[in-house]
């Protein structure tokens, strides 16, 4: 069994996320493409945003690269290096009145956005999980608050510590990034665009695991789930509860007639 079909298999027993996990990966030339995959431009006649397409791949079960001439959200695809680094993106002009008050504080915004050099890389491939055909440089896994709480509790099982986390409400792709350069799990709150056009729903977060941690969050997603810290979450029910005073007066009729 491989890598990718047994974080398939692990996350279906201890998560059961509603939507495919997806593996991602970034690419040099459009010549390392795998067969049956998705062109949205090409095949759609649609550009498309990054989180558009991460939305199709695990909703459809896809596998779909998009490159500059895919690119519809110009926000998403300034990060990836697809097109040339232009001083408007960078001083803040498309976050000011929308998402900041002043070009200057949009500006502190677009200087914390981790980012590719213009070039090197062509095409962002994603896959369903159970469509990879290629390693990953990440995994990505969409779920509820309390199935993100059971990876990171599996992610930190052996290695103790805490998950990093920020977020900006917005360019929430970006991330990606971020956790490929680190080699480390990180979980997000998606952006307002990747709600919008990503189809994200209010109650989602996502989680990024890199390839080199995914024998240790299996491990530690099994061990916790052994020692009774489960999803779906358990429930306490050794207790009597106290039931309204007619259903009480039932049961006291039963008694005095001899049923209890």
């Amino acid at each position: 069994m491989t890598m990718v079909q047994e974080l398939e298999q692990g996350l279906n027993t201890y998560i059961r996320p509603l939507t495919f996990p997806v593996a991602i990966k970034m690419l040099k030339s459009e010549d390392e493409i795998p067969e049956r995959t998705k062109r949205s431009y090409q095949q759609m006649g649609k550009k498309i945003a990054i989180c558009q397409g991460i939305g199709m791949a695990r909703k459809y079960g896809w596998a779909i690269a998009m490159g500059k001439e895919d690119m519809a959200c110009a926000l998403g695809a300034a990060p990836f290096g697809f097109f040339k680094n232009l001083d408007y993106f960078n001083e803040g002009n498309m976050a000011e009145g929308m998402f900041t008050a002043t070009k200057e504080i949009g500006k502190m915004e677009e200087d914390l956005i981790e980012r590719y050099e213009h070039g090197l890389y062509s095409h962002i491939l994603v896959a369903a999980i159970n469509r990879t055909s290629f390693d990953p440089d990440m995994f990505m896994i969409y779920a509820n608050p309390a199935q993100i709480m059971r990876l990171i509790q599996g992610a930190l099982y052996n290695e103790g510590g805490s998950i990093k986390s920020s977020a900006m409400g917005r360019l929430g792709c970006s991330a990606i990034i971020s956790a490929i350069n680190d080699d480390q799990c990180r979980y997000i709150v998606p952006g307002n665009g990747d709600r919008i056009f990503g189809m994200t729903q209010d109650w989602e977060m996502a989680f990024m695991l890199p390839p080199s941690k995914v024998e240790n969050l299996l491990d530690g997603l099994a061990k916790t789930h052994k020692a009774g810290i489960r999803y779906p979450i358990t429930s306490f029910f050794d207790f009597e509860a106290t039931y309204p005073k007619t259903y009480q007066e039932q049961m006291k009729i039963w008694e005095h007639e001899g049923e209890l």
